[in-house]
């Protein structure tokens, strides 16, 4: 017994639908994070979400002190990245982004730093 190859088309076809969708829905997960920008972003909640810190990328080295706390960070840059502290003053817990970065914070950044990449 033989299955016509219209059948095995059609069986392809369906196959190749539901892996496509099975990838935009993936896609939709992301869609909580703001578009991809040049420079440096500290949201006040996950996902990139809520009021937003821009970062100057150029001022490295200086400890700036956020008026709320940040819990995720977008970065976009080829020379920069930042640093992050879990306390006022750059104290605490400190995690690196790196300078392609789009991450929720292991937990809630009250200070950064900005730093070579």
């Amino acid at each position: 017994m033989f299955i016509p190859r219209k059948k095995i088309r059609g069986a392809a076809a369906a196959a190749m639908a539901a892996a496509l969708i099975g990838l935009g829905a993936g896609a939709a997960g992301a869609a909580g994070w703001p578009p991809l920008q040049e420079g440096g972003h500290l949201y006040a909640g996950s996902n990139g979400t809520g009021p937003v810190t821009t970062v100057d990328l150029d001022d490295l080295g200086t400890c700036h002190t956020l008026s709320g706390a940040s819990l995720s960070v977008q970065v976009v840059s080829g020379s920069s990245s930042l640093v992050v502290y879990s306390g006022t003053g750059c104290t605490g817990a400190a995690w690196a982004s790196g300078s392609l970065a789009q991450s929720d914070l292991p937990w809630a950044a009250l200070s950064y730093r900005v730093v070579p990449a």
